[in-house]
This record gives structure tokens, C-alpha cells and sequence, in this order.
């Protein structure tokens, strides 16, 4: 009887056909340690040499093997990325940047959804852990800035959308107070000075920023807090109906509305509509975060833009350069004034 041969585990360097990294270098007239930093993503290569070895991949119809790549480099080639409510706008453009980002890393993002709920955090987390992740993304959430710090001592990780004191250059993040004092300057600058604010979820940070924001603006143009003119909702379509029929049926004034965000300002519209209160005409409206949804509101909604997106994708190459222990930087990304149809200048 033949002896029975061991079937080797396929190079990292070798891909059905016989195709190398050698035969890729060759090709683009590099060395393999480029083809290698190329394919992986791991390092930064000037695009003269980057297009050459991706010419020289498609020339030999090369497929890398990210198993044996895995065996070779002691990594699984997965991220886990921790999201909250994955159906959201809001997060749903993040997840498109996080995916953009780590376009032709090697790398696969492996989501979970957190839904705002510490426990469920907690284990999905330990589930990405228990998986080999080589990083964490943490897209906002409520794990308590010690727990993160705990995971970040034993693997790579970015925050997302969150700001968490020690971890200042693990977080990719917005200031949501500009983003309250925007939408409110801009009302004020139309004019409007009994401005309805609907705020977020309770004790949640974005929320508490971004009414810091709002009052801040009120404060500077010398108008008083009018706390008739608050209500505490959260980040729903629902919280922005019940608010306006709320303040509608106390006979509360207001010309304006800052809603917590753009599917409270959808909310807000549809009660007023409702009440055959015309926007902007009789109230004008400005969101938060600019969702897709916003520039086809009846009429165009004027909001004040959240570059999730562009976070998602800023958020995946750190991780990336922090799995590689390479220096990354970036600029805060700063919220952009989108204005279209659903304020009017208050001219009484």
C-alpha cells in the first residue's frame, strides 16, 4: 500500500495556476515586498508602483489565496465592526465608508449590531474577539469608556461617532455642538428668534452636544432659554410628530424648529402638514446630519451635515494603519451647512 502524502497548506505567495508574487513582481518590475504591501493594504506605495503591480495582477489573472495568507501572517483577515442599529441612515453611511476603506486591504468586515444596548455590546464584542478579529471599530454606543480601554490594550481599535477621554487618537469623530450651534445660528441669521429645539435621546451625548450647541448660539445673540420651547424626544420620525403636536396643542409659539436630527425634522414635517402648517412658509425646519432621505423632503430640507461617510472611511484605514503599527493622522471632519428649501427668512 502507497504511503499516504500529506497535503501541504498553499503558500501564501502561491494562487491556483501556479501564479507568484514573484511572477507579479517580475511583471511590474518591483520587488515582492511591494506586491506584498500593494495586495495587503499595509503599507503606503506611490500609485506609479501600485498601478503597475494591479496591472500585472489582472495580466495573470492572479486571485490571492487570504487563507493561506492567514496561516502565513497569523491573522483571520477580519475586522469586527460594531454598529448600532444597522437599518439607520446614519450608520448605514458609515458602513458604507468603513467598506470603501478597506477596498483592496485583503481585509473582510465582519458587522454586528450593538442596538444601543450595553449588554448586547458587551457580547458582540467578546463574539468578534472569540472570531480572531486582527481589529475593533466601535461605531458609537454606550461601553463605557473603561471597557474600551480594556479592549485596546489587547488588539487594534478605532471609535467611531464617539469621543472617549484616553482614547483621544483612537476616535474619529464629529463636533456635535458645532453642529447644534449651526442649525441654530443659521435660524437666528433668518431671523427667528422662538426657535422650537427637539432634542435626542436622553442623557445621550450627541444629543447633549449638540443642545450645548444650540444654546450656545441662543446665548450669544441674547435671546433666553425658553424651556416651553423644548422637548425631550429622541432620534425618531415618532419623537419629532409627537413634539410638534405637543407644542401645537399648548399653544405654544414658534416660528422654527432644530430637530435632533434629520428623521426628527421628517417627523416634525409630517405634523405640520398635518395641521395644514405650511413649511417654510409658516415654519420653517432644519435637521441634523444631512441622511439621504433629506434633500426629497417636501419641500428640500435644509440640515446640517454629518460626514459619516467620509468618517466610515477615515475610521477603516486607521485601523488598518494601527493593525500595520504605522503612524496615522487625519483632520477633524467638520459638519458642512446644507441649505435648501425648508427655511424662509422671518420678516416679522
Amino acid at each position: 500500500m502507497a504511503d499516504r502524502k500529506t497535503k501541504q497548506p498553499q503558500s501564501a505567495e502561491t494562487v491556483r495556476d501556479g501564479v507568484t508574487i514573484d511572477d507579479i513582481a517580475k511583471r511590474a518590475n518591483v520587488s515582492k515586498s511591494t506586491v506584498s504591501r500593494v495586495l495587503n493594504g499595509s503599507a503606503v506605495v506611490n500609485q506609479q508602483k501600485q498601478d503597475a503591480v494591479h496591472q500585472a495582477v489582472i495580466d495573470l489573472d492572479y486571485t490571492p489565496n487570504m487563507f493561506a495568507q492567514g496561516l502565513a501572517s497569523g491573522k483571520s483577515m477580519t475586522l469586527g465592526i460594531l454598529t448600532q442599529n444597522i437599518g439607520s441612515p446614519f450608520y448605514a453611511a458609515i458602513a458604507q465608508g468603513v467598506i470603501e476603506g478597506l477596498a483592496g486591504s485583503g481585509y473582510t468586515p465582519l458587522f454586528v449590531d450593538g442596538g444601543w444596548d450595553h449588554k448586547r455590546e458587551a457580547v458582540s464584542i467578546e463574539a468578534l474577539i472569540s472570531r480572531k478579529v486582527d481589529g475593533l471599530l466601535i461605531v458609537g454606543g454606550d461601553i463605557a469608556a473603561s471597557e474600551l480601554q480594556s479592549y485596546e490594550k489587547q488588539m487594534p481599535l478605532i471609535v467611531v461617532a464617539r469621543d472617549i477621554n484616553g482614547l483621544e487618537r483612537r476616535c474619529v469623530s464629529v463636533n456635535n455642538k458645532q453642529i447644534g450651534y449651526m442649525a441654530t445660528k443659521h435660524l437666528l441669521e433668518q431671523r427667528h428668534t422662538q426657535i422650537a429645539f427637539i432634542h435626542g435621546i436622553e442623557g445621550h451625548p450627541d444629543a447633549q452636544d449638540r443642545f450645548a450647541g444650540h444654546l450656545e448660539a441662543l446665548q450669544e445673540a441674547g435671546i433666553s432659554r425658553s424651556d416651553e420651547l423644548l422637548y425631550q424626544g429622541d432620534f425618531s420620525g415618532h419623537a419629532g410628530l409627537k413634539a410638534v403636536n405637543y407644542l401645537l396643542d399648548q399653544g405654544i409659539s414658534f416660528s422654527a424648529i432644530v430637530a435632533a436630527n434629520d428623521m426628527v425634522a421628517l417627523g416634525s414635517r409630517l405634523a405640520l402638514y398635518r395641521r395644514g402648517i405650511r413649511v417654510p412658509d409658516d415654519v420653517s425646519i432644519i435637521g441634523c446630519d444631512d441622511q439621504a432621505e433629506a434633500a426629497f423632503m417636501t419641500p428640500p430640507l435644509t440640515t446640517i451635515r454629518q460626514p459619516s461617510y467620509e468618517m466610515g472611511v477615515v475610521a477603516s484605514k486607521a485601523l488598518l494603519s494601527s493593525i500595520s503599527n504605522e503612524d496615522y493622522e487625519w483632520s477633524e471632519l467638520a459638519p458642512e451647512l446644507q441649505i435648501r428649501e425648508s427655511v424662509k427668512r422671518f420678516t416679522s
